[in-house]
């Protein structure tokens, strides 16, 4: 795609960078050194070598996010970092496309995940990034996926897009800057947060990707706040904005347990005494603050209403929670822990813990665990008083 190259990339879309790059994934993750000698020996310069090298080796990070289409990708490290999940970017898209869109702007393209997800439902887009390497390997992927026909890639600002020429636009702000990592204020986004917040009001469909700890204040009047989870990980925040928008909140759980749950995010949920069976929410539900309406989905209660845990007296099956057996309460004593764990011969504790300030590697290792048992341990609060609750998994 003209304007979209990159000098490395280019040499590894060769014949040449092709055998460089089956070789350097036959090499594997091994010592540097001794890679580059390997490559030498197979008579590939140490130039292409070093590309075809840290792309492999980008290759095999990327298959947790990817699956099997990272084997042909190309990535930069910074790129693979904020790429979006294959799984969320494909229920992004399918959305998108149910909604009827049919062309679409993805503003902060990266490394072209959502692009790709969107072209295959169909979806024509427009797709830029201001970082030349990324860009590049953006309109590579598009191009190895077969999709370069429905993707435009440029190297180009976000702010100098006409978008409202396409029925909808999708934003994923930079939040790393070089040398300093992650950036958690969205004042010092890439662009501007201004002009990211202000999408909504010139193309009504619009999705913003965020970081999972985004203000829930900063969600834009109508609009829904989606947290979303992926085995267990919180990954991202997307605000869908306009006719977008179908719950005030939402918490998307994907992968082996896949489910959705919606609500105001403003509910309280009843408040009694610890019960028979603990329910560890999902991150999503607990971030999209929807602990009150989980909560009604098993009959269950909190012990503080501060504190998301959420108890039963009878055990519930929940696709938004891992569920612990409780076999003892007490309030917390190091001293009385330690003489229970001795007593039931624990020497492996998994520890969980909310309202509490103790860290947990430093207490396993003052609770000086032996035995040949496992057992699990929730630290929490109740009514401000320090409680440990000692646990078996269901």
């Amino acid at each position: 795609m003209p304007g979209v190259t990159c000098e490395p990339l280019s040499s590894l879309q060769t014949p040449e960078g092709a055998e460089a790059l089956a070789v350097a994934a036959e090499i594997g993750d091994g010592e540097p050194l001794a890679a580059a000698s390997a490559m030498r020996a197979r008579g590939i310069g140490a130039e292409l070598a070093a590309a075809a090298l840290t792309q492999a080796s980008l290759r095999r990070r990327a298959a947790m996010k990817f699956g099997p289409d990272a084997t042909r990708m190309f990535f930069t490290r910074a790129g693979l970092e904020q790429a979006t999940r294959a799984v969320v970017a494909d229920r992004r898209a399918a959305r998108l496309a149910a909604a009827g869109v049919r062309t679409l702007a993805d503003l902060g393209c990266g490394l072209g995940s959502d692009a790709l997800a969107a072209a295959r439902h169909g979806i024509r887009v427009y797709a830029v990034d201001a970082d030349p390497p990324t860009a590049a390997m953006a309109a590579a992927n598009a191009e190895v996926a077969g999709l370069a026909d429905l993707i435009t890639v440029e190297c180009a600002d976000a702010t100098s897009v006409e978008v409202e020429r396409y029925d909808a636009v999708f934003a994923d702000p930079a939040r790393r800057q070089a040398g300093r990592g992650r950036v958690f204020d969205p004042k010092a986004y890439s662009p501007p947060w201004d002009f990211v917040i202000g999408l909504a009001r010139r193309v009504p469909r619009t999705v913003l990707k965020l970081a999972p700890g985004i203000d829930h204040d900063l969600l834009p009047e109508g609009a829904e706040g989606e947290w979303v989870s992926v085995g267990g990980d919180l990954v991202e925040a997307a605000f869908w904005c306009g006719p977008l928008a179908s719950a005030p909140r939402r918490a998307t759980l994907l992968g082996g347990h896949t489910a959705e749950l919606v609500g105001s995010g403003v509910e309280a949920a009843p408040v009694g005494p610890v019960g028979a069976w603990i329910y560890d929410p999902d991150p999503a539900v607990v971030r999209s603050h929807l602990v009150a309406e989980f909560a009604a989905t098993i009959g269950g209660r909190l012990a503080d209403p501060a504190i998301a845990y959420v108890y039963t007296d009878d055990p519930v099956d929940t696709p938004y929670a891992r569920r612990l057996g409780v076999t003892d309460v007490l309030p917390f004593s190091l001293k009385r822990l330690r003489a229970l764990l001795r007593e039931r011969g624990v020497g492996r504790l998994e520890i969980r813990k909310r309202g509490s300030a103790l860290v947990p590697d430093q207490l396993r290792k003052d609770l000086k665990l032996s035995g040949p048992n496992g057992a699990g341990l929730v630290l929490t609060r109740v009514d401000g008083a320090p409680l440990a609750l000692l646990t078996t998994t269901s």
